[in-house]
């Protein structure tokens, strides 16, 4: 199968953060084409000089592609042969290990609203936003990739960071369910609330999909299903947002990278 290009001309970043973002949207790319069957087991993928003269990058940009890819397991190389497709089995993979690396899903998946910005009352969800608290405001929605659903999220954040959410020009048309966007929700949270977004929490578990769930992601009630929970807070450590996420798990990888400590020894 012969390899189609993948751009012709160099890419404007969509959030106009220039080559920072440019090196998502070429993974992105990169990602797709794999995914699409364009490159497939034993076809060697573009070099580094082919995607520097077909995009207009610079090389430091691409390479930082190839790199973002070989994280998430994606391809890997072979000294004097060349880079090659790791061999995958449908799923929407992710390598996640950062705040940014969550931000940038809006690069290849979009959202698709379920229940649109809410107030909900709830002691348990609001004790851990603002404790004293009994409400939260609440949106619900599914992350798409290529049209199919593979997470159902919640998200809570206190009142006054909701107020101020609701209000933004980005959430307008998010006010009625099946309305779809191509940005993260925490992407806007850094404009609505006091400091930006420093850490998150994150508690991963397996549970089974209740109806409503299963309903959602479009899998078996009772089937096991990815849960991770995100509390995510400021310098401070004051909660700006949680998020209760479920993946499908014929749909979704989730792959965390784990590196050795340096032993100080070795310096």
């Amino acid at each position: 199968m012969e390899a189609r290009p993948l751009f012709t001309s160099a890419q404007p970043a969509a959030d106009g953060s220039g080559e920072p973002a440019a090196y998502r949207q070429l993974a992105s790319d990169l990602r797709d084409a794999i995914v699409a069957g364009h490159y497939p087991e034993g076809q060697r993928l573009p070099t580094e000089a082919d995607l520097v003269a077909s995009t207009g990058l610079s090389r430091q940009t691409v390479r930082r592609a190839f790199q973002e890819l070989a994280t998430e397991g994606v391809l890997y190389r072979v000294p004097g042969r060349g880079t090659f497709a790791v061999p995958g089995d449908g799923r929407y993979l992710r390598s996640v290990g950062s705040i940014d690396d969550l931000v940038a899903l809006s690069v290849d998946t979009e959202l698709e609203v379920v229940e649109p910005l809410h107030v909900l009352a709830s002691v348990e969800l609001a004790d851990q936003l603002q404790p004293g608290a009994d409400t939260v405001m609440t949106i619900s929605f599914l992350r798409l990739h290529d049209g199919m659903p593979f997470c159902y999220t919640r998200v809570h954040v206190p009142m006054d960071v909701g107020r101020r959410l609701r209000d933004l020009p980005e959430m307008a048309p998010l006010a009625e369910p099946g309305a779809r966007a191509p940005f993260t929700l925490i992407s806007l949270m850094n404009r609505v609330s006091g400091l930006p977004i420093h850490s998150a929490a994150q508690n991963a578990t397996a549970v089974a999909a209740d109806p409503d769930i299963a309903h959602r992601l479009g899998c078996e009630p009772g089937l096991p299903v990815l849960r991770i929970d995100r509390l995510y807070r400021d310098r401070e450590l004051t909660p700006l947002e949680l998020a209760v996420n479920h993946f499908h798990p014929d749909r979704y990888s989730y792959r965390i990278q784990l590196r050795a400590q340096l032993d100080p020894s070795s310096r």
